[in-house]
């Protein structure tokens, strides 16, 4: 076999040295050794690609990489890597290299990756046979060779028994069979160990596409696994790369700089290292289709140029050539790493100054504080530093601008509006968009000024803007936080600003705005609050609504009618007193007030027909009907030409009279209107003794009742007046008439006589007590004049002066009222200090008068042959009405007993007639004996009856009657003494009068 690269000599040096010097062999040892296991333990992949791009360097031609896992040839088990490149072929130089520790043959060769000769170690982590074919010759590598061959040198012997038979399998070539592929140049062959086959074959369905922006030398890799082909591909045209993954293709912007070391910098490196001083430094970062970066995903390292252990927590790719320590994993620190750092920094710089401004730039600003390592933290500083210097922001309004970040600002939430609405008033403004909240760290970092809403409004304060500009930025910061825009300036109708929102008005479509200037109003322009969301935010800052009915309600409106009569009087500075008054009036009337609703309206000062100006609560409408009922001169008349030019409705609303006024208060010592406090207290006389003061509703009166002159025609005014002024006021449950009705009850006029003194004209059990009103019957309806005994009683006053109508010889009583009238009086006056009639009633036509004659109260019935005197009725309450009348009752006047002998005793049940009087008593039988007398005296004078005390036998004279009213006493069943007597004055009839007492 041809040994073109003459490996026999290669091999007779080095076991020549080992002889000579077993430590050399345990050096070799150990260093291939912390190659395989260390640095190069799991870039097998990445290092067959970086010496294949190389190769394509040194040949001056696009790079290609053919990645193939085969099965080995038939008869034999396992699977063999291939991995063939184009480019410079394999030399003498280059087998040196690589059956050498660290003497790379591209030390001279610029634009090369490999720099230390040592990745083709990273072969053995999965064979220990590998072989390269080129178009030069080939060579191989074995680990049981080797070991053969150290295993003859009796110097070695023991340092190979203490490793277990391991030794440096690259140190040893030998010449190898076999060529690459047609169309390849060179072909690393590398049967593969049992235990890695997996991960060869994982390593390169994983194999990404973007290792080659760090191959600018390799332009094609093709992955064949299990016969199906993967091609990895980069196009490179600056400053755009273009890499593909089978049918995958993603655009990459390229930042480069290349330059060369200062050689003072190298000084502290190794030799080979310091003939090396040039670099190229790239950044790279995929774009979407609009041309703007996206951030790479999951953990990054730097490439230095091939991926290194260093993270990186920028979402880009950096390649560089950074010194590597002696693990190959992690740069080394020093004056290379920084200057290095230094450039990468600026290199990024130019890659995000290149990309269009947009927010997806900030995913390319470092975040302070997230570094993940000592270079991470210095690349992330110089690159921070490097972004805040220079001019690559945008300003929003301005598409070609460019501005620091130092001189920025953002909003905390730049919605586009709100950008648009503060651009050019706010400097530095960054267009909608830059305020993202996954953008704030980077803002932070750039040192851009973040603007807070209270900020905004700091900033427009004072500036001179249309209000459609001012509607614009009311909308755009419509949800904002309200605290912070309390001082938001507001463009009022009249040309001034107001400081803030609170209590501006916003004029509504109802507002007569044309009209309002003598008003001290605040009312937002109308362009201010055109758009929908303006007058919301506006309006949750304070601001109110300012339709005709909410400006009336504005302090400064009532303010200004409250003190419109003293303005007058002392000149009235602010102009002419009708433009004021015309101006509330137009509201008025916008408004649809109605008459009363605000009662300080007619403070309002209006021109009477005398020429003085007066309270329009004290003018009548010229004309008004109210002014044919009321004394002459008792109100003013507003001046006719002022009238006419207004509207009467808008007139009548602010008080002006056309009727009875209606007053509103919600206390009796509230209520101005004639009488107030007597009819306060004839309410509260209609209360319990010892309740408590209780809680009066809101209460309505009628005003200037006691300035009618005509009451015949006052009275259907007052009765067309809304029901509200006729209503009860009800107190802890108890309804009573209001102040109206109270006041027209006991004021004569009814044909000059007090309604309270007169009847409901359909009143019957009143005849003969009251006279019947005569009124129109919607007078009457409102009057609600007493129609029964309790319409009298429900009132004390009225109650009282019913005790003294009874006593009125000129008046009948019916019998039916008389029977209870007094116990009901009673229990009406019942705590009240009442002075005794000087006349009582005792027959519906006779009253007497107890200083001339004996009155007496019949409280005993079986006395009244003995009374001796005029009985009053007590209606089943002798006790009350003797008190009421201060008289005696009868009971008290007569002391006697029976003094008569009975004739005969019998039981009540053997009476003719007990069973019936039984049944109509509702018991089984009569008990009780009874005594018949004939006749019954008592205290030697004739009686019909005498009840028994305590159980005794009742005595009777036997007549129908006296028995009737003995049995109904005993029974307590009073009312019944008729029915009973009936049933003993017809016993025979008993089943008749049965069958009577069935059909009720």
């Amino acid at each position: 076999m041809s040994d073109p690269f003459d490996t026999a000599g290669l091999r007779r040096r080095v076991l020549a040295a080992w002889g000579d010097s077993p430590a050399r062999f345990r050096e070799d040892a150990n260093a291939e050794e912390d190659l395989v296991r260390g640095g190069y333990r799991d870039r097998l992949l990445v290092e067959l690609a970086q010496n294949a791009a190389d190769a394509a360097v040194r040949a001056g031609a696009p790079g290609r990489l053919r990645l193939e896992l085969a099965a080995v040839g038939s008869g034999v088990g396992g699977e063999v890597l291939h991995a063939a490149n184009t480019g410079a072929p394999l030399d003498a130089a280059g087998v040196a290299g690589l059956a050498s520790l660290r003497a790379s043959v591209k030390r001279e060769q610029d634009g090369t990756v490999g720099r230390f000769g040592v990745g083709f170690a990273a072969v053995l982590a999965v064979s220990d046979e590998p072989a390269v074919h080129s178009v030069t010759g080939g060579v191989r590598f074995s680990a049981g060779r080797t070991r053969a061959e150290v295993a003859a040198v009796p110097a070695l012997a023991g340092e190979l028994a203490r490793r277990e038979g391991a030794v440096p399998v690259l140190r040893l070539a030998w010449p190898a069979e076999g060529a690459p592929p047609a169309g390849f140049a060179t072909e690393v062959v590398l049967p593969l160990r049992a235990g890695a086959r997996a991960a060869v074959r994982a390593a390169l369905q994983g194999l990404e596409a973007e290792l080659l922006l760090a191959l600018p030398g390799l332009e094609v890799v093709e992955v064949v696994v299990d016969g199906g082909v993967r091609t990895l591909a980069c196009t490179r045209t600056p400053p755009l790369a273009r890499v593909r993954d089978g049918d995958r293709t993603t655009t990459w912007r390229l930042a480069e700089r290349t330059g060369a070391l200062p050689e003072e910098l190298l000084a502290d490196r190794p030799v080979e290292e310091r003939a090396r001083r040039g670099y190229t430094v790239t950044w790279a970062v995929p774009l979407d289709d609009g041309g703007l970066p996206v951030p790479l995903l999951g953990r990054q390292v730097v490439h230095a140029p091939t991926p290194s252990d260093e993270p990186l927590s920028l979402p880009a790719r950096l390649v560089a050539p950074f010194p590597l320590g002696p693990d190959r994993r992690h740069v080394a620190p020093g004056p290379v790493t920084g200057a290095l750092v230094d450039v990468a920094a600026r290199t990024l710089a130019d890659l995000v100054t290149a990309l269009p401004a947009d927010p997806a730039l900030l995913a390319l600003v470092p975040r302070v504080g997230l570094a993940a390592a000592e270079l991470d933290a210095a690349l992330g500083s110089a690159v921070l530093h490097r972004l805040r210097s220079e001019a690559w922001l945008p300003v929003a309004g301005d598409a070609g601008a460019r501005q620091q970040p130092g001189r920025a600002a953002v909003l905390d939430d730049d919605t586009g509006d709100r950008v648009g609405a503060l651009t050019g008033v706010v400097p530095g403004l960054l267009p909608a968009g830059w305020c993202r909240r996954d953008a704030a760290p980077a803002l932070a970092a750039l040192g851009v000024r973040r603007i807070s809403p209270a900020e905004v409004v700091e900033a427009v304060g004072g500036i001179a803007r249309p209000p459609s500009w001012w509607a614009r930025l009311y909308a755009a910061f419509e949800r904002a936080d309200r605290e912070e825009l309390g001082a938001l300036p507001v463009p009022l109708a009249d040309g001034r600003t107001a400081p803030g929102p609170a209590g501006v008005l916003l004029a509504g479509d109802d507002l007569p705005v044309a009209r309002l200037g003598p008003l001290p109003l605040r009312i937002a322009h109308p362009d201010a609050v055109a758009l929908p969301a303006a007058r919301r935010l506006l309006e949750r800052l304070g601001a109110r609504p300012a339709t005709a009915a909410a400006v009336l309600l504005d302090p400064a409106v009532r303010a200004a009618v409250e003190s419109s009569v003293d303005a007058v009087d002392e000149g009235f500075d602010d102009g002419d007193p009708a433009d004021l008054a015309g101006a509330v009036l137009a509201l008025v009337a916008a408004a649809g007030t109605a008459p009363g609703e605000l009662p300080w309206l007619s403070e309002l000062a209006l021109p009477d027909d005398d020429g003085a100006w007066a309270p329009a609560g004290e003018l009548l409408l010229p004309g008004a009907p109210l002014a044919a009922v009321l004394r002459d001169g008792a109100l003013g008349v507003l001046d006719p030409a002022f009238a006419e030019d207004h509207d009467p409705a808008a007139l009548r609303a602010a008080g002006v009279l056309t009727s009875f006024a209606l007053v509103r208060a919600e206390d009796p010592d509230d209520l101005d209107v004639d009488g107030a406090d007597d009819w306060a207290d004839a309410v509260l006389d209609r209360l319990p003794d010892g309740a408590p003061p209780p809680a009066w509703p809101p209460l309505t009166a009628v005003r200037d009742l006691d300035l009618v002159a005509d009451w015949d025609a006052a009275l259907p005014l007052l009765a067309a007046l809304p029901d509200e002024a006729w209503a009860d006021v009800v107190l802890d449950g108890l309804a009573v008439p209001g102040h109206l009705r109270w006041w027209l009850g006991t004021h004569p006029v009814l044909g000059g006589r007090r309604p309270d003194r007169l009847c409901d004209p359909a009143a019957v059990s009143l005849q003969g007590l009251y006279e019947p009103a005569q009124a129109p019957p919607a007078v009457l309806a409102r009057l609600r004049l007493p129609a029964t005994v309790d319409d009298v009683l429900a009132d004390p006053d009225a109650a009282a002066d019913l005790l003294d109508r009874l006593g009125d010889p000129a008046r009948t009583v019916p019998a039916a009222v008389l029977r209870g009238v007094y116990a009901r009086l009673a229990a009406a006056l019942d705590g009240l200090d009442v002075d005794p009639p000087e006349r009582v009633r005792v027959a519906p036509d006779r009253v007497a008068d107890p200083g001339r004659e004996p009155v007496a109260v019949l409280d005993r019935p079986w006395l009244q042959p003995l009374a001796g005197a005029a009985l009053v009725p007590a209606g089943g309450a002798p006790g009350a009405v003797a008190d009421l009348l201060d008289l005696p009752l009868v009971s008290d006047r007569v002391r006697a007993a029976v003094t008569s002998e009975p004739v005969r005793r019998q039981a009540w049940a053997t009476v003719p007639g007990a069973g019936l009087a039984a049944a109509r008593l509702g018991v089984p039988e009569l008990t009780g004996d009874v005594e018949v007398h004939e006749p019954l005296l008592a205290g030697g004078r004739p009686v019909a009856w005498w009840p028994g005390a305590d159980g005794a036998a009742d005595a009777v004279d036997g007549t129908p009657a006296a028995l009737g009213r003995a049995l109904a006493w005993r029974a307590g069943a009073w009312p019944l003494r008729q029915a009973l007597a009936e049933a003993f004055a017809e016993p025979g009839r008993s089943a008749d009068l049965a069958a009577e007492d069935g059909v009720g």
